[in-house]
């Protein structure tokens, strides 16, 4: 149960720095603000831990990588779509990838109760996307949404395996200096340094963002090693439910019962997977 309560409260977490970084005024400035308070911290901690063992550098690497693609994916569906939309399929697509790659690649055993909760919430998330019947002016966002969606899935299962080799912390500091520093230099070379120019609360919530940023992914490496990744990574997912009701609330975007019946379908994988 404790696994359970640490990954929600990381959704909880996730959510509310996605809605930050989308309710930002300058999304570009906003996200490398997020991650050069992210960069900082993991310098932190790279320097009271150490280096990594030399057969994870791999690990590390990968990571990074697929963050920043994550990172890029993410940019360009909010810039695209509506927060309620793209937010959903991005994380709605990741569980049951994660959950095949774990099953076929990395020969994770799986309730076959976990399994069908995994399922459920990736079908009631995704359904969230659904709801309103999205034209084909949203295609580019949907498809921006989905790629977000792989890379999720991709650095999942790479942080899986890798926070069995060596300290979470260590591997946390690594990856969020290597990423945190690179995406703010890249924007700065895309946009020029006075793309920070901002708003002394706008830079104040993007630094705040990083830090909250963090805290989620932290909980969730933490939950990794301790509970099956597909389990993990689908409870981490319910932050779509928390998505959909800050955007309701702060982005006035429409609930309504259809959204809440694809909630009320996640909340039963929850249950199965909690019961598995």
């Amino acid at each position: 149960m404790l696994v359970i309560g640490v990954v929600l409260g990381a959704a909880v977490l996730h959510a509310t720095w996605n809605a930050m970084a989308h309710g930002a005024p300058d999304r570009v400035a906003g996200l490398a603000l997020f991650e050069l308070a992210a960069g900082v911290i993991g310098l932190v901690g790279v320097l009271v831990m150490g280096l990594p063992p030399a057969s994870t550098w791999g690990f590390v690497i990968a990571s990074a990588l697929l963050h920043l693609a994550y990172l890029a994916g993410l940019l360009a569906s909010y810039q695209l779509g509506q927060f309620s939309q793209v937010y959903p399929l991005a994380r709605g697509t990741s569980p049951w990838v994660v959950a095949v790659v774990s099953i076929v690649v990395l020969h994770q055993k799986l309730a076959v109760i976990e399994l069908l909760g995994v399922l459920l919430i990736s079908a009631g998330l995704i359904g969230l996307v659904f709801i309103g019947r999205p034209g084909r002016g949203q295609a580019p966002a949907l498809l921006a949404a989905f790629g977000t969606g792989l890379m999720i899935a991709a650095y999942t299962v790479v942080d899986g395996v890798a926070v069995h080799k060596m300290p979470v912390a260590t591997y946390m500091g690594w990856v969020f200096m290597l990423q945190g520093f690179a995406f703010p230099l890249a924007v700065i070379w895309w946009r020029g340094p006075r793309v920070f120019n901002l708003p002394r609360g706008a830079v104040l919530s993007g630094l705040a963002g990083g830090v909250v940023s963090m805290a989620a992914y932290g909980l969730v490496l933490w939950a990794q090693t301790r509970g099956t990744l597909a389990a993990v990574a689908a409870l981490r997912e319910t932050s779509i439910i928390f998505g959909a009701v800050i955007g309701t609330l702060f982005f006035g975007e429409r609930f309504g019962p259809k959204r809440a019946l694809a909630a009320s379908v996640v909340v039963a994988g929850i249950i199965l997977i909690t019961t598995g």
